[in-house]
């Protein structure tokens, strides 16, 4: 078979593996092949990762590898040759990236230092955007009793851990918020689903008495994608919000 010269050797592993299907040939010559054919879409996917300082998301490292490879076995497998050793391949909602194993971050000592921490309003806020989102100014300060300023969400919102997702469908289209996958990283979370549930916040005594005993966290989706109540932002939103000049240009 005549193969293009820019493809690499995981695209003619695949083509002779399709080849082969479509004979009569021993089945271990054929598990041989995509032995390899998958060995060597880990090694793309590994480089893809490797080469990137944010999660890579799954759908862009599939995009990179040979047509119908299987990119969930591949870095489930990529994964697992990792598990052991300093360095993890963690995944991070739907993308996947290298992490400090979680055993030796104490090993690692930051040459940067924090500006500013948050407050205790801030991790308030922080939490009931986790917990409840998407939602809005107004549900924040109902579900924590008191006033949030707008200095604390700008302080959110310049973590990175906090963004804005749309307007809700009500009266004043009020901006809903929600965590993003930068604070899925930070905390050392796979998915929403993996925030501390009642037992865990309880047990390390972030839950007082107080605290009903037929309350539960909300259930959350795994996905981002905007709810049936909330719209996109859109650029005249932005230039409402005062995020873009009426030019189209974002403010410093």
């Amino acid at each position: 078979m005549t193969m293009d010269p820019g493809h690499g050797a995981a695209f003619a592993y695949k083509a002779e593996v399709d080849d082969l299907e479509g004979n009569e040939m021993g089945s271990d010559a054929l598990d041989a092949l995509k032995e390899r054919a998958l060995h060597e879409a880990e090694r793309i996917a590994e480089a893809l990762v490797f080469a990137s300082s944010d999660p890579v998301a799954e759908k862009l490292i599939s995009g990179k590898l040979p047509d119908n490879t299987p990119v969930g076995i591949v870095m489930e497998r990529l994964a697992e040759r990792y598990a052991s050793r300093g360095i993890n391949l963690v995944r991070v909602g739907d993308a996947w990236a290298f992490r400090t194993a979680a055993d030796l971050g104490f090993l690692i000592r930051r040459d940067e230092t924090e500006v500013r921490k948050l407050s205790r309003a801030g991790l308030e806020v922080l939490s009931t955007i986790a917990y409840h989102q998407p939602v809005t100014r107004a549900e924040i300060e109902d579900v924590r009793g008191v006033a949030t300023s707008k200095g604390t969400l700008d302080v959110l919102l310049e973590t990175g851990w906090v963004r804005m997702r749309g307007r809700r469908r009500s009266p004043g289209r009020p901006v809903t918020y929600g965590t993003t996958m930068a604070f899925l990283d930070h905390f050392g979370l796979e998915d929403l689903r993996d925030l501390p549930g009642m037992d865990e916040l309880k047990g390390a005594g972030l839950l007082s008495g107080r605290v009903p005993s037929n309350f539960q966290p909300p259930l959350l989706a795994s996905g981002d994608e905007l709810t049936e109540d909330e719209d996109p932002i859109t650029q005249m939103d932005l230039e409402e919000l005062g995020l873009l000049t009426p030019m189209g240009e974002a403010e410093d």
